[in-house]
């Protein structure tokens, strides 16, 4: 066989492959109609450039009729009002509903039992997210020059209102869940949501790389902090967090789940991996801390990653853990209240990918994918806290 035969070989295999994984990832998604609510423009409940929330909702059926999956989308933060016009204008619509396009439901919202085999069934809804402060903002004043709106907490408020009139008020189960930026904001309003929902509804939480750690940098700093800060004094988000914690600490710090976590009483369920890849390079080697731009091949690809910084990755896996097991407080010791899924992935939100819901070997522990580890602990079938201590290094997924 010639070098160019087995070249033009080569691209037709990558083609196939190619073409096999996107017909999978059509087969075992759902298209799901996005909804606009207009009404909330007239109660301030708008995105950033004042366009109207929305959400996208898939109706449960069967023995899931009465249960409901409400997720938060994430997208990261905005802390000025440049980085915030700069969502606007951003084409996955993280800053606009008029920018928005339709997530495909896989993993966790898919309605194929094979795929999501505990919730495929239910009502599964997508909250999506345009506001830049995970749903806490609320600032009255609208700058005429730029016409942001910091509203996030209106936002979720309205959403849920009018879910509650869809049906979730007469739920008999709930689980609110998350991703990032979402994650955090399921963490902060778990509470919140099951004050909403009749006492006999069964809810619970479960968020999916939203625990963000507050551990020292590379240079023995808290560059990160700051982020945080000034996210929470542009869009007023003291009033929407936690008063058990803005009492006792700067506001900034109570957008860290290891301070506000101890005193949740829902039953709350932490995905996560210890090898966060988006807390990996901004909390523990953001550019502020890298002057050397020494770590920039190591974040993209931990392969390149010098025997340095393995062990430095090592010792922040070892932090993530410590800060995890301590921010949950007492409850650590009550796995009905408080799960653990906490692998060695590379990586950043898995829940509503398929393969690491499901089936992915790297992403598994004890040999269960988190779809049956966060099914059988929500249905109390199994009270399980696992955390990946075979594998100390990070994990391609």
């Amino acid at each position: 066989m010639t070098i160019i035969t087995f070249t033009r070989l080569c691209q037709w295999l990558c083609i196939i492959i190619l073409l096999l994984i996107m017909l999978s990832e059509t087969e075992c998604s759902d298209n799901v109609e996005m909804t606009f609510i207009q009404s909330a423009i007239a109660k301030g409940a708008v995105c950033l450039d004042g366009s109207p929330p929305a959400y996208q909702f898939d109706k449960g059926f069967g023995e899931g009729v009465d249960k409901w999956l409400i997720h938060i989308q994430g997208g990261g933060w905005c802390e000025s009002t440049k980085s915030c016009l700069l969502r606007v204008n951003m084409s996955n619509g993280v800053g606009s509903s008029t920018r928005m396009q339709k997530f495909n439901f896989t993993g966790v919202f898919s309605s194929k039992p094979e795929f999501n085999p505990g919730f495929y069934n239910w009502n599964r809804v997508i909250m999506r997210y345009c506001d830049g402060a995970s749903f806490t903002g609320d600032v009255e004043k609208v700058d005429p020059a730029t016409n942001l709106h910091y509203r996030g907490a209106r936002i979720f408020n309205v959403i849920l209102e009018e879910l509650l009139q869809k049906g979730l008020s007469k739920a008999s189960s709930a689980l609110l869940t998350g991703c990032s930026s979402g994650g955090l904001a399921s963490i902060l309003y778990c509470d919140k949501f099951r004050a909403m929902l009749p006492p006999t509804t069964q809810v619970k939480c479960a968020p999916d790389a939203g625990y963000f750690v507050h551990v020292k940098d590379i240079s023995g700093k808290y560059h990160f902090q700051k982020f945080f800060t000034k996210i929470v004094k542009l869009h007023n988000s003291k009033i929407n967090l936690p008063s058990s914690c803005t009492s006792k600490m700067k506001p900034g710090l109570c957008f860290y789940p290891q301070f506000i976590l101890p005193e949740i009483k829902t039953p709350l369920f932490v995905i996560n991996t210890a090898y966060d890849a988006y807390q990996v390079q901004n909390i523990l080697a953001p550019k502020k801390a890298d002057r050397h731009d020494s770590w920039s091949a190591c974040k993209s690809n931990i392969s390149n990653c010098s025997s340095t910084q393995l062990q430095r990755l090592q010792d922040f896996r070892s932090d993530f853990i410590k800060t995890l097991m301590s921010g949950m407080g007492k409850s650590r010791f009550n796995s009905t209240s408080r799960g653990l899924f906490i692998n060695s992935c590379y990586s950043h939100c898995q829940s509503g990918n398929q393969i690491n819901w499901l089936g992915d070997a790297a992403s598994k522990l004890d040999n269960k994918a988190i779809a049956e580890v966060v099914s059988d602990w929500f249905y109390e079938r199994n009270t399980t806290q696992l955390i990946n201590h075979q594998h100390t290094l990070p994990q391609q997924c």
